[in-house]
């Protein structure tokens, strides 16, 4: 398989440094052969982004900006867990996405696709994956999206 590094990298994108907890919890936890990756906000290599609610401000597309930088995230904290070892990675199983937005929007599942669509670009095949989209009326920091996510892992 080629790496995520390297299909990104024909993006123009690269990994960022995975981000420490904000509070009292740890980035990731391996359970056996899944892998729980916690709710990755699109900050990257400490810089603030997509900060704003969708419906009020930011487009879809600003929302699948942000999506897509949580998903660069999920995959810098599934790289450190797997010590750079790609070859680990079974399959990404699911995404659960949050939507900062007002009550009347309702495009959350094409907002959280800018996740998905990564993943699956990142990680081929082994990036198709369950998930959920919702929206919320808040979210830490006031960022437009977090996703979390689960993956299987080899020992």
């Amino acid at each position: 398989m080629t790496s995520p590094e390297k299909r990104l990298a024909e993006l123009g994108l690269s990994l960022p440094k995975p981000a420490s907890a904000a509070a009292n919890y740890v980035p990731y936890v391996i359970s056996g052969s899944q892998l729980f990756i916690a709710g990755q906000i699109p900050f990257l290599n400490g810089e603030k982004l997509h900060i704003g609610r969708l419906g009020d401000g930011l487009s879809v597309e600003q929302g699948q900006e942000a999506a897509r930088a949580c998903a660069l995230n999920i995959l810098a904290q599934l790289g450190d867990a797997i010590g750079g070892d790609w070859s680990r990675v079974v399959r990404c199983v699911k995404l659960g996405g949050f939507v900062n937005c007002t009550p009347d929007f309702d495009k959350h599942p094409a907002v959280v696709n800018g996740a998905s669509d990564l993943m699956v670009v990142a990680l081929g095949d082994k990036g198709r994956h369950a998930r959920f989209a919702v929206g919320t009326t808040n979210l830490p920091f006031g960022v437009a999206v977090e996703i979390d996510a689960i993956f299987e892992i080899l020992p």
